[in-house]
């Protein structure tokens, strides 16, 4: 198969077979996603021609090609000729522009109170460690004895929020057993910084191995955390992954920040418009307010600023979101991208049917047992399930504020909210027992030092904001509409809020290369069972880093 450097050297040949017998020629169009390279092959079965080119530079040079071997059909007369070439014309021309259209773009935005200024950013990396001091406890305490305790219904165990009787329970431990100064020691064991991106502090933890194998190095791993979690939750996945027992495990090097808005990350001070979204020669779609596009481009930036070209990435819930977001924004920076939570973003005709069909035909859509368990009665699972745990979420997408205030004052209020979904999104069976099943699986000093980090900052009503953000736009964003071309894993626990199966996943990632169904685990996978997380993560970016070799 020959094979041309050089454009000229490519169109001359391409040429010279198209006149040879124009009707026994196909012109065939490849586009590469990974690497970002058209391919454009002359054959006629007997003689193939190649030529491999940049995408952005070259698409005129292959229009004008196309069009010069049609003006040679036309040459010969032939009616039908001309049909085919105008078919083949248009299908290089709709996969070149349906190609054009798969790269999200961002451009850099401004979230600093006032207005930027003069001289640059600020790129300096400035150490920080989690401090707490007597006043900020006994502010605490006071508040949460002057908490007014409301009783719970009969017989309600979680179905109604959280139970008041056991909310008392864990309230008497926190204010008489739980030790604050303790899990601020804990908090800093590993280090903490934080650097001026875009005009706001961006808080996050580095975590270098300690060891690294002799002829190998640490791979550069960011993870981020979602809603109403914090870097906390990495906590104990953490030295699974920076310090491996196995000697045949990957070391990783790894950064967790916390999204801006959450924990000691500094919130935006922008309603709107401080930054723009565009998808590539399609206009500018202005972004309003600072969502995950933003996020993610500010974690681009972060990793850049740590040093990192190429890096892997893993997420779940709001991380799984700006995690995708940079797998979008730069394809090439994200070598691979792990996720535990992937609802569908723009549901089209493979779900629809595999919703009305997949049932009564499961392996025609690649429906395990667990899938039909999960999807099936469709209204009870799809749509009644849904809307009992879905509450919170039109509140924060609306009115995020309002409820912000009263949290943001009250220890306890703040603690039932948000402990609340430790228990609902770990089973939705923890409804149905009188303390929740929190306990189950987490200790109620990590259940308690989480909520710590909303409280201490006083972040509630800026984590909440990130949903109005995000919602606020409508669901047809630009992002919701381009699929994601990096390498994908996926860790399906059983017990997560929104099931996914394989097929689904497969419309937005569409290079899935590892789908696992977890042995166990719900929404908050990595602090509920960070073994089986590391595990997975392992396996995905072994399978990546062979395919290198």
């Amino acid at each position: 198969m020959p094979y041309f450097q050089t454009w000229e050297e490519f169109a001359r040949a391409a040429e010279k077979l198209y006149l040879t017998d124009p009707m026994k020629v196909r012109v065939v169009l490849k586009y590469r996603h990974c690497d970002g390279n058209l391919c454009i092959k002359v054959t006629d079965n007997a003689v193939c021609l190649q030529y491999k080119t940049d995408q952005a530079q070259d698409v005129k040079k292959i229009e004008k090609l196309h069009g010069k071997l049609m003006r040679l059909m036309v040459s010969k007369e032939t009616h039908s000729k001309v049909l085919v070439a105008l078919v083949i014309g248009g299908l290089i021309f709709f996969l070149v522009q349906r190609s054009r259209k798969q790269v999200l773009k961002t451009e850099d935005g401004w979230w600093g109170a006032g207005v930027p200024p003069d001289g640059g950013e600020d790129v300096t990396i400035r150490p920080f460690k989690v401090t707490t001091s007597d006043e900020e406890l006994e502010d605490l305490y006071r508040r949460i004895d002057q908490t007014r305790p409301v009783p719970s219904l009969e017989d309600s165990q979680f179905n109604y929020g959280f139970n008041s009787q056991y909310l008392q329970k864990v309230v008497s431990y926190w204010r008489n057993d739980f030790d604050w100064r303790r899990q601020v020691d804990k908090l800093n064991q590993y280090p903490h910084f934080k650097t001026n991106i875009e005009g706001i502090d961006i808080h996050y933890l580095h975590v270098k191995p300690k060891k690294v194998p002799e002829g190998t190095t640490a791979l550069p791993l960011i993870m981020v955390h979602g809603w109403p979690g914090s870097f906390y939750e990495f906590y104990g996945l953490i030295p699974l992954l920076t310090e491996p027992s196995d000697p045949h495990d990957l070391v990783f090097e790894v950064v967790c920040p916390s999204i801006p808005g959450y924990g000691y990350s500094e919130a935006s001070h922008k309603k709107g418009e401080s930054g723009k979204i565009f998808l590539h020669t399609c206009g500018i779609v202005k972004c309003m307010g600072f969502d995950s596009v933003c996020a993610a481009r500010i974690f681009h930036k972060l990793m850049k600023r740590l040093g990192f070209q190429q890096f892997y990435a893993h997420g779940g819930d709001w991380g799984w979101l700006i995690t995708t977001n940079m797998a979008q924004l730069e394809p090439k920076t994200v070598k691979g991208l792990h996720v535990n939570f992937a609802p569908p973003s723009k549901p089209g005709l493979p779900i629809a049917l595999s919703i009305m069909l997949g049932r009564r035909f499961p392996k025609l859509f690649e429906f395990t047992s667990v899938d039909i368990q999960r999807l099936f009665p469709c209204m009870e699972k799809l749509v009644v399930e849904p809307i009992k745990e879905s509450g919170y979420m039109h509140i924060q997408a609306t009115k995020p504020d309002t409820v912000g205030r009263g949290l943001n004052d009250s220890p306890v209020g703040l603690a039932a909210y948000i402990l609340e979904k430790f228990s609902t999104w770990t089973s939705t069976d923890f409804r149905n027992l009188e303390d929740g099943g929190l306990t189950r699986k987490f200790s109620l000093d990590d259940l308690l030092t989480n909520v710590m980090i909303y409280w201490t900052s006083g972040c509630i009503t800026s984590s909440m904001r990130f949903y109005k953000e995000n919602f606020g736009k409508g669901l047809n964003q630009p992002h919701s509409k381009i699929p994601v071309y990096v390498a994908t894993g996926f860790a399906c626990f059983p017990s997560e809020l929104m099931h996914t199966p394989k097929l689904w996943v497969k419309q937005k990632y569409r290079k899935l290369v590892t789908f696992t169904h977890m042995a166990r685990g719900g929404h908050f996978a990595a602090m509920e069972e960070p073994q089986l997380m590391a595990e997975d993560i392992q396996n995905f970016i072994k399978t990546l880093e062979k395919k290198k070799k």
